[in-house]
């Protein structure tokens, strides 16, 4: 799921200005060479980046899941490395169907019509953007639910949660995530070519296409709705495992194990967070503004849509402000693979490492201190005692 995209602001200001001067039908021909210009051959290397990056990242992760799935025997483990292999699956897919159209159209001069005469790419590329979407987004949560089980109901997890139950969940979410998406295909909701024209995505202001603002709102609501089931199952994943850190406190190896595993979980957890907070609440959050104002990106290139509403700065905004949250959509799938494994892998121990260190150089600091004071102590002891024996 992979888009790139020019500045709109300065082409719709340009366009207004070529009306007034010459006519529409010029204005709209130098707005585009204007775009192309801007955009040309350089920004072809963003999605380039972002392909690349995303493949590498992912393959990462496929591997070593992969291999610590061959040598585990718990299945706590098997169970949560499914999670994450799929995941990295879905992200490297997304990166894998979605960048070659991006990258083909910029090739072309944005001109999709080069790319796609028969203009069925979109239904593909929007089908492709909101599956591999709203899949990201349901495997994030329901490894949230697998880690959430697992700290708070140890027990019942043990029992109950097997690879073939994990399996089936992962297999019903991409199926359904799937169906939903279809549904522009079946005549519900319809994919249009969004701002400037590279890609395609749900139209937000076509109320007159049937089902349209139903599949729009779903989709925005869907993606709300997994964000809080994540943010909700990991903030009580952070919590039982801060409750059982404080039972299992002491000076024993298997402690300090525990502490340094829980400080791992707890800063992953946050970072993940982080990461889905910042790369999809702008996007969600921007649709339902959108689609309340009656907006779609697509008619962010019509004059004419600044004179239809009463502020043409919001919609100049709002259009703006859409392409840098897809964009921030799209690294998500660049993001994940750190944030849940290779970051865990590579960076946490480095940076346990370098806190026991700290911790040890304070503890030897204080041992040098207690150690002076007891020294300075003996000495007087034994001075008095010099006295009183002369």
């Amino acid at each position: 799921m992979t888009v790139d995209s020019c500045d709109s602001l300065g082409s719709l200001t340009t366009t207004k200005i070529l009306e007034k001067m010459v006519g529409s039908n010029v204005s709209k021909t130098l707005s585009e060479s204007n775009i192309t210009k801007n955009c040309g051959t350089v920004s072809v290397g963003f999605p380039i980046t972002m392909m690349v990056t995303g493949m590498v990242g992912n393959s990462l992760a496929l591997i070593l899941v992969y291999i610590s799935y061959r040598k585990k025997e718990n299945r706590r483990k098997k169970s949560f490395l499914l999670c994450i292999g799929s995941l990295a699956l879905t992200d490297l897919f997304g990166q894998l169907m979605t960048s070659p159209v991006v990258i083909s159209v910029y090739r072309a001069g944005l001109k999709w019509e080069l790319v796609d005469p028969s203009d069925k790419l979109c239904a593909y590329f929007g089908v492709c953007m909101t599956t591999f979407g709203l899949c990201a987004l349901f495997l994030a949560s329901a490894m949230a639910m697998e880690r959430a089980l697992a700290i708070t109901n140890p027990h019942w997890y043990s029992n109950h949660m097997r690879t073939s139950v994990t399996k089936q969940t992962l297999a019903v979410i991409w199926c359904l995530v799937l169906l939903f998406a279809l549904l522009p295909i079946a005549g519900i909701g319809k994919y249009t070519r969004q701002w400037p024209g590279t890609w395609c995505f749900i139209s937000t202001g076509d109320s007159d296409v049937p089902g349209n603002m139903f599949f729009a709102i779903t989709f925005a609501a869907l993606g709300i709705f997994s964000l809080l089931v994540t943010l909700s199952c990991n903030v009580m994943t952070i919590r039982g495992l801060i409750i059982r850190c404080k039972t299992k406190s002491g000076t024993s190896q298997s402690s300090k194990q525990w502490e340094r595993l829980t400080t791992e979980t707890v800063i992953q957890l946050l970072g993940i967070m982080c990461v889905l907070i910042i790369c999809w609440s702008p996007l969600l959050v921007l649709m339902l503004r959108m689609i309340s104002s009656k907006v779609s990106s697509h008619e962010c290139s019509n004059p004419s849509l600044k004179s239809n509403h009463t502020s043409s700065r919001d919609v100049n905004l709002d259009c703006n402000f859409f392409l840098t949250a897809i964009r921030l959509a799209s690294l998500n799938q660049i993001l994940d693979p750190w944030v849940y494994l290779l970051l865990r892998e590579i960076l946490l121990r480095k940076f346990c490492i370098m806190a026991n260190a700290v911790s040890n150089c304070s503890l030897e600091e204080k041992e040098k201190e207690t150690q002076t004071a007891l020294d300075a102590l003996n000495k007087q002891n034994q001075d008095s005692n010099n006295l009183c024996k002369s």
